[in-house]
């Protein structure tokens, strides 16, 4: 009862307001909230929910607040906070709909001091400068192939200039970051270039990079501040290692490299690295892709070595000096095994971190406005609708809870959480069976579970797997990596042999499970990829022909067209 805080509490009976009505009422209600019992409580126009609800909302503080902003007036509708991928995909949704938005996005420099512009993670120092620079790696390994077709290049080796490259890559970027202002000014959204912070629930400080303060009031309000990479706390690790934040943007060839942890990143920004000619040495505290299918991490794994990559496997660094100032200078690392005492040092260029990264949820005021967060990830814990235990405050992407930190699936919450906010809509972001590629050298697609998931789901004895080596016909005539890729999906015989994950280590990885993404968002099944017919010739067309099972022990090896 309110009134046991001092308040009067006044309710609406349906029965008395619409007696001829009321199921029209319910029904708008019901569109409204998805909730369907009573009581359905709203606090000056915020919806609490149950009584259960309530009561909580009560006990964190949170109820007071709303109840202390009866004849409130905002300055937005809607302030996001965080300009990368998520976050714009929302704030222009919700302007087409007719909203007052801000969107505020600052980027912290990195100890290095590397600033990037509007976009995020995935457009300045992710996905898009990953991509183009895997790229650049696989081009190089074109050229050695084009010598066994025929092509006549000079036999003197062939060299890669690194400045150009970047150069190149940052021009693009540097045009996508100009393409989101221009996108968010046609929108009517008002970007800031500032650092925003809960003062108040429905307040916000906005800081400038000249220290310049201003204030801004929103109904709602939506997180969307990502992560940056994790460092280690050693001596010398801000002083004079770098990370991918600063790798994309390197004014200089990064020479002989140190690549720290196992993390996808790692894997990936070591490939490239080695495939642009460079000494490259991975130290691996424990497993590779934590996370993802061992089998297929591992197969990854060895790919790398055997085309140059070097991995120190059990072994952390404890200490990284510098030897001699440079672009690049020289740095030696101290490293401890993770088995004994042993101690091991080693000289090299550069030296990249990767071990993992953190949700940037710290330093934004989130205890002034009662967000709660998971104190050892500072991870925000969302319901089914993206919605925080503040119920005006909602949290997309890298920094939910147990949910994919992959780009689209940014954008695809933040585009239906608009829509259900001021459209009147539904659909929920869903998050099962999302693709995704790895781009390593030898790229790894998946989707769904990975075999020791699905084990611990389902049971050993209710799986079937099937998989298959294959080698690409373009890889044939160069007479490389032979038997080296490898496919497999893993059937729930419970349930129709049901496709329950689906694993690729390829050529062109992405392309290939973007498909089959879709069919098992469709309920694939394996009856249903044997009757496909597949096209010929290509890589894909391998999970159309897959007869043999892990179990049977059977010679998975490919021979032939």
């Amino acid at each position: 009862k309110f009134h046991k805080i001092g308040l009067p509490d006044y309710f609406l009976s349906l029965a008395q307001i619409a007696y001829n009505d009321g199921s029209n009422y319910q029904e708008l209600l019901l569109e409204m909230t998805r909730q369907k019992t009573v009581p359905n409580v709203f606090v000056n126009k915020t919806h609490i929910g149950g009584c259960d609800k309530t009561m909580q909302a009560h006990k964190d503080g949170i109820l007071q607040k709303l109840l202390c902003r009866e004849n409130e007036v905002y300055e937005y509708d809607l302030i996001v906070i965080g300009g990368g991928s998520g976050g714009l995909a929302c704030s222009k949704e919700a302007a087409m709909l007719g909203k007052k938005v801000m969107v505020l996005d600052y980027v912290v420099p990195t100890p290095k001091g590397n600033t990037w512009g509007l976009g995020g993670t995935c457009v300045n120092v992710g996905c898009i400068p990953k991509k183009l620079m895997h790229q650049t790696a696989l081009l190089g390994t074109s050229m050695q192939d084009a010598r066994k077709f025929g092509w006549e290049l000079p036999e003197e080796t062939v060299k890669h200039n690194w400045e150009m490259m970047k150069t190149a890559v940052n021009n693009y970027i540097g045009s996508l970051n100009w393409g989101y202002r221009v996108a968010l000014r046609d929108k009517n959204v008002n970007y800031v270039n500032s650092y925003a912070e809960f003062i108040e629930p429905h307040k916000i400080k906005a800081t400038n990079k000249r220290g310049k303060e201003t204030f801004h009031t929103a109904a709602k309000f939506i997180l969307a501040t990502g992560e940056r990479p994790r460092y280690m706390g050693i001596p010398g690790d801000k002083e004079y290692c770098i990370t991918s934040d600063d790798l994309f943007s390197l004014p200089h060839c990064p020479g002989k490299t140190l690549v720290i942890g196992a993390s996808y990143v790692a894997l990936e920004c070591g490939g490239f690295l080695a495939g642009l000619g460079l000494d490259v040495t991975v130290m691996v505290r424990s497993i590779l892709l934590r996370g993802f299918d061992q089998d297929m991490a591992n197969r990854a794994g060895e790919h790398m070595e055997e085309h140059g990559v070097k991995f120190l496997r059990k072994y952390v660094p404890v200490k990284v000096e510098e030897l001699e100032a440079g672009t690049p200078g020289r740095l030696k690392v101290t490293a401890k095994s993770t088995e004994s005492d042993e101690t091991i040092e080693g000289e090299y260029n550069t030296v990249l971190i990767a071990v993992g990264r953190d949700a940037c949820t710290g330093k934004i005021g989130l205890d002034q406005a009662g967000v709660k967060v998971n104190p050892k990830n500072g991870k925000v814990p969302v319901n089914d609708e993206e919605q925080t235990n503040v119920p005006h405050i909602y949290a997309i992407g890298d920094i939910l809870e147990g949910k994919w930190e992959l780009t689209p699936v940014a954008i695809q919450a933040g585009k239906l959480l608009a829509r259900r906010l001021y459209a009147g809509a539904s659909l929920k972001c869903d998050y099962v069976n999302v693709p995704t590629t790895v781009f390593t050298p030898l790229e790894y697609g998946a989707c769904g579970h990975s075999e020791e998931k699905a084990i611990e789901l389902y049971g050993q004895d209710n799986l079937e797997v099937y998989h298959s080596l294959f080698w690409p016909l373009e890889f044939t005539v160069p007479n490389r990596d032979n038997n080296k890729c490898y496919s497999k999906i893993i059937c729930n015989k419970l349930d129709n042999d049901r496709v329950i994950g689906f694993h690729y280590l390829g050529p062109n990885a992405g392309e290939v499970t973007q498909g089959y993404g879709v069919a098992m968002k469709c309920g694939l099944t394996k009856e249903q990829l044997d009757n496909t017919i597949g096209i010929h010739p290509t890589c894909a067309e391998i999970f159309t022909t897959m007869e043999v099972t892990k179990s049977s022990g059977g010679d998975i090896t490919q021979a032939g067209c």
